[in-house]
C-alpha cells in the first residue's frame, strides 16, 4: 500500500521556503557573542601576566575555548542549513549536533586543566595584584552577561547554541569566582583564594557539560525526541477508527527542532475503502500533531490480513 508523508516544519528535508535548522537564527547573536568572549580572552591573558593570577588565566583559557566552540557553532550552522543533496537527503543538518558534541568534549578538557594546575599553587603559592585582577574579572562578568542575553533565548531551541550558552554561563561564573578570590587576596591576603577559585571554575564546567553531551549522544544514537513518550503514540495511532495495529513505528531527531518519526499502520480494510487513503492520513497527521511535537511524519498504510498473507509467502 502506498506510503502517506507529512513535511510539516521547514527544515532542510523539506526544501520549504522556511529551511533552516533552529541555530540558524541565531546566528547574529553568536557572532555577537563570539566578539565579545574573544575581547575578554585577550584582557584576562594580558591580565594573568600582570597580575600572575591563576584564576584569571582558568577563566582565559576557558573562553579560549568558548572561541573555538562558538567558531565551530557559526561553521556547523552554516554547514547544517546547506541544501539536501541525492547522498545526503538531509542535508548537512547533524553538522550542528558534531559541533555540540565536540564543545562538551572541549569543556571536560578545560575542566580537567584547571583542576591539574590549580594542585600545586597550595604548596607554592603565587602572590597576585588582587585589585588589578579584579577589575579584569569584573570586566568579563560584565561580558560574559551580555553574551548570556544574546544566547537565552536560542539555547531553548538548539543544542548547538545550547552548548555556545553553556560554555558562556560557565564562563560568567567562573568570572564571579575571579573576582571573589580577587576580593579575599586583596582584603585578607590568603592566597590560596586564587587556586580554589580556580577550582571552583573547573568544577562548574562538568555537570552541565555532562548533560550537553548526553543530549547531543541521544541525538546521534537516534534516541526517541525529548518529550515524545512512544507508548503514547503507539496508543493516540491505535484509538484511531478502523486502525488495527502499529508496527515498525520509529522515532528520532535530526537536529535540534527537527524530529521524525515514520510507521506502519494497518488498517481495517472496509475502512480504507470508505474512508479513503487521504482521509486515513490526515487522521494520522492530525492525531500526532494535535498531541506530540513532531512535525515530520511518513505512514505506510496496509490493509488488515496483510501482514499474515506476507508471512504465509515468507515463512
Amino acid at each position: 500500500m502506498g506510503a502517506g508523508h507529512d513535511h510539516g516544519f521547514g527544515g532542510p528535508a523539506t526544501g520549504g521556503a522556511g529551511a533552516g535548522t533552529a541555530a540558524a537564527a541565531y546566528r547574529g547573536r553568536l557572532r555577537g557573542a563570539l566578539a565579545l568572549t574573544s575581547a575578554v580572552m585577550v584582557a584576562e591573558i594580558i591580565g594573568s601576566v600582570v597580575t600572575g593570577s591563576l584564576a584569571l588565566l582558568a577563566d582565559a583559557g576557558h573562553m579560549a575555548t568558548d572561541v573555538v566552540g562558538l567558531t565551530m557553532a557559526l561553521i556547523a550552522i552554516r554547514f547544517a542549513n546547506r541544501p539536501p543533496s541525492p547522498q545526503r537527503t538531509f542535508g548537512l543538518a547533524r553538522a550542528e549536533i558534531l559541533a555540540a558534541v565536540a564543545n562538551a568534549l572541549l569543556l571536560f578538557g578545560v575542566g580537567g586543566y584547571v583542576l591539574v594546575t590549580a594542585v600545586p599553587r597550595f604548596f607554592e603559592p603565587v602572590g597576585i595584584e588582587g585589585g588589578t585582577t579584579m577589575v579584569f574579572g569584573a570586566v568579563g562578568l560584565v561580558a560574559n552577561l551580555v553574551s548570556l542575553a544574546l544566547l537565552m533565548r536560542g539555547q531553548r531551541d538548539s543544542l548547538n547554541v545550547r552548548g555556545a550558552f553553556l560554555e558562556v554561563a560557565a564562563d560568567a561564573l567562573g568570572s564571579v569566582a575571579v573576582v571573589v578570590a580577587a576580593l579575599l587576596v586583596t582584603l585578607t591576603g590568603w592566597a590560596a583564594a586564587d587556586p580554589i577559585a580556580s577550582i571552583v571554575i573547573g568544577l562548574m564546567i562538568v555537570p552541565r557539560t555532562w548533560k550537553l553531551f548526553r543530549e547531543s549522544l541521544d541525538v546521534l544514537l537516534e534516541s526517541a525526541p525529548r518529550g515524545v513518550d512512544m507508548t503514547e503514540v503507539r496508543a493516540h495511532l491505535l484509538a484511531l477508527p478502523g486502525v488495527e495495529d502499529v508496527h515498525d513505528l520509529h522515532a528520532w531527531t535530526i537536529t535540534s527542532g527537527m524530529p521524525v518519526l515514520s510507521a506502519h499502520v494497518v488498517v481495517a480494510p472496509d475502512v480504507l475503502d470508505t474512508a479513503g487513503q487521504e482521509k486515513m492520513l490526515h487522521a494520522l497527521r492530525g492525531c500526532l500533531g494535535g498531541h506530540f511535537d513532531v512535525g515530520h511524519c511518513t505512514f505506510q498504510l496496509e490493509p488488515g490480513g496483510l501482514a499474515a498473507h506476507e508471512a504465509q509467502l515468507c515463512p
